[in-house]
């Protein structure tokens, strides 16, 4: 077995960010490396992931998830391999997928890893596709939306790790029109082009209501919401009697520094009988294995694609977290420690 490193960086929080996150609110700092204790077991990370909710995770409020403590280490999902183990199931070699990300070693308690095979997908698909965001995805359109054939759907942020996937999915189980929205021309010509959507826009190039409505003539009966603000109220105007909008995600207000205002017509939610749900992903942990079987198959068969946006080097693990807020990635956004 290898020696271990005696030093592994990480990257700490050192102060709460007022509005957008600025580099001195981070440090990367040097922390030692030592034989994992009783139960568990120490990887090397191969591959960590940065997604929106983290930036919640930064502010000292309550909320579903605990907040990162100051001048700790942050965390969030990581692939890597076992270097060392002092727990039983896991051997040196093997690859798991744990919660300790944004930093290079890991010392994990063996019953928050997972085992991953690197033969089924590449391992940073486990952060993706198979993983959280791709479960996120499943479970919102098809548990949350209660989705059913011949629904029109309309998605936001749909060139992101999530977005990319409930839009495929949709089709794949036979949705009558899928529509997304995304911030670039570039992102909307691989909704339609590689991603399978039957129309998508440029919500910067003109008010989004407007631009649904053309999309749409006749209605959406499903909306999957990773944005919020403008697209939720054009969301409620384009929806449908009995609709169902999933609330996953608000990126367009988590570094607002004053209240957002609401949608100027949730009134039209009474008449029309919409269903307006937010969720979490774990609470739909009862699906893993119906998600990975049906997922897997559709990799495998090359029917559903995914992207990655790929950042090399922990150095630049806060910037990559920086672009993927700014909407700079398609698809998962990935910090690759392998080189």
């Amino acid at each position: 077995m290898p020696a271990l490193p005696a030093t592994s960086r990480e990257w700490h929080l050192v102060s709460r960010p007022h509005g957008w996150p600025e580099p001195g609110d981070v440090a990367l700092r040097e922390a030692p490396v030592s034989e994992p204790g009783e139960g568990r077991i120490l990887v090397r990370n191969l591959h960590f992931s940065v997604d929106p909710y983290m930036r919640g995770r930064m502010n000292d409020v309550k909320s579903y998830v605990p907040p990162f403590q100051l001048d700790q280490p942050m965390e969030g999902g990581a692939v890597g391999e076992v270097v060392a183990s002092n727990a039983e199931g896991f051997a040196v070699g093997d690859h798991v997928l744990h919660g300790l990300g944004w930093r290079e070693y890991a010392d994990v308690e063996a019953r928050h890893a997972v085992k991953v095979d690197a033969s089924v997908a590449p391992l940073s698909a486990y952060l993706g596709v198979l993983g959280m965001p791709g479960l996120t995805a499943y479970a919102g359109l098809f548990e949350v939306a209660s989705f059913k054939e011949g629904d029109a759907v309309f998605v936001s942020g749909a060139a992101g790790a999530v977005g990319s996937q409930v839009g495929q999915m949709a089709k794949l189980k036979g949705a009558s029109r899928v529509i997304g929205s995304a911030g670039s021309d570039e992102k909307v010509k691989l909704l339609v082009e590689e991603y399978g959507f039957d129309a998508a826009f440029n919500y910067k190039k003109g008010p989004v209501a407007e631009q649904l409505k053309n999309a749409a003539p006749d209605g959406i009966d499903v909306y999957f919401d990773n944005v919020g603000g403008e697209h939720l109220e054009a969301a409620i105007s384009s929806l449908n009697v009995h609709g169902r909008a999933t609330i996953c995600g608000m990126i367009a207000q988590y570094n607002a520094t004053e209240p957002t205002p609401g949608p100027r017509n949730l009134a039209l939610v009474i008449g029309k009988r919409l269903r307006l749900q937010g969720m979490l992903v774990n609470d739909h942990r009862a699906l893993q294995g119906q998600f990975v079987q049906e997922v897997g198959g559709w990799l495998a068969s090359g029917a559903l694609k995914y992207d990655e946006t790929v950042v090399e080097g922990i150095e630049n693990g806060f910037d990559a977290f920086l672009g993927l807020l700014r909407g700079q990635n398609t698809g998962k956004m990935i910090v690759s420690l392998t080189r």
